[in-house]
């Protein structure tokens, strides 16, 4: 049961970012005020200049002033990191893994639902057939940074990357994904997604965990797919999934095959996680910058990351009726999910989803 939220204030750190990260980010903060004047509950943002513009004004990502603020929130609220004016990397590898990685968000959470009134390209599927969740390990694996390169710019050069997987790491991800299955209470089946055949040193770590924690969870149901075959899968049958736990490099690239059956990424959202600590929340689109101040961005990403946040926070009412808002306007008002083709501008769907909301 959900504890009386009368009273209850959240701090919460704003990072708008680039392009039209600001524009979404507005729409979602909208739509949480909204959910807080109904549901009795307060929310306090602090924004953080940190983007393309900052690092080109000062040559700064993230700050150590920032990060030890930002552990003080409750929660982030993210919109986009993406300049074109900055080399690709730097802005990602300073703000986005810094972030994670700092702030221990070990879990990267990605809904891939479908919903009513959505175009998906797999034919002959509906909301019925695609609605799973994918648990991503965050801090470890290929983009823990480890690894160099030799003798670069020559007909001799080396370039290794490694990939770190610890017992502690992997044990912890997919423990969450077991109580993720455990409280969706849908399918109760939980996917290790890997590649045992070829990095055996990696996922034979991952595939004897999974193993070892199932124990505890007799009322979950386990299976493994090659990453190959978990990307087939989710194009053929997406309904055999219920929860997929994998790590980092998969799950960065099979999460963008689901942003794609889900509808693109104007619908996505996704939450990176630290359980027993500040987590952040974001639209998975990039920052279109040619959008940016046009009024066309789809901003119902931003507004569900908005709704993962405050399900994190414990308002699962509120994040919920949220949800239930975007749903009504996609069946009802918007007539495309693509940027300059939803029948209203980025502001006026705003504006609609928070008016859905505080309807009683």
């Amino acid at each position: 049961m959900q504890e009386d939220s009368m009273g209850t204030e959240f701090h919460v750190g704003v990072i708008p970012g680039d392009g039209t990260g600001p524009e979404v980010v507005a729409e979602g903060i909208k739509v949480l005020n909204a959910a807080a004047s109904r549901y009795g509950f307060g929310l306090k943002y602090t924004t953080y200049d940190l983007g393309g513009e900052r690092y080109k004004r000062t040559g700064e990502t993230l700050p150590d002033s920032v990060i030890r603020e930002l552990k003080q929130h409750k929660a982030i609220f993210l919109g986009a990191i993406g300049h074109p004016e900055v080399a690709p990397g730097i802005l990602e590898k300073g703000i986005l893994l810094r972030a994670r990685f700092e702030l221990d968000q070990y879990i990267n959470l990605r809904p891939v639902k479908l919903y009513e009134g959505v175009d998906t390209p797999l034919k002959n599927k509906g909301p019925e057939e695609i609605d799973f969740v994918v648990v991503r390990e965050n801090t470890e694996g290929l983009y823990a940074g480890a690894g160099g390169v030799l003798k670069r710019g020559t007909a001799d050069e080396v370039a290794i990357q490694e990939s770190i997987n610890t017992r502690k790491g992997v044990e912890r991800c997919i423990r969450f994904a077991f109580d993720i299955t455990r409280k969706r209470n849908k399918g109760k089946k939980l996917t290790l997604c890997g590649k045992t055949n070829v990095l055996t040193f990696a996922f034979d770590l991952w595939e004897r965990t999974f193993y070892e924690v199932a124990k505890d969870y007799p009322d979950i149901a386990t299976d493994y797919a090659h990453v190959d075959a978990t990307c087939m899968w989710m194009v053929k049958n997406p309904e055999w999934f219920d929860v997929i736990v994998t790590d980092n490099m998969f799950g960065d690239i099979i999460t963008d095959l689901g942003a794609m059956i889900q509808g693109g990424m104007g619908v996505a959202a996704g939450g990176n996680i630290n359980p027993e600590g500040v987590s952040m929340f974001e639209p998975i689109g990039g920052s279109a910058p040619k959008y940016t101040g046009r009024n066309v961005i789809n901003p119902l990403a931003a507004i569900m990351a908005g709704a993962m946040m405050l399900d994190f926070l414990g308002q699962e009412e509120a994040a919920q009726c949220i949800e239930t808002s975007v749903q009504k306007a996609i069946r009802n008002d918007l007539t495309s999910m693509d940027a300059g083709k939803m029948g209203m501008g980025t502001k006026e769907v705003g504006d609609l989803i928070s008016r859905y909301v505080l309807e009683k």
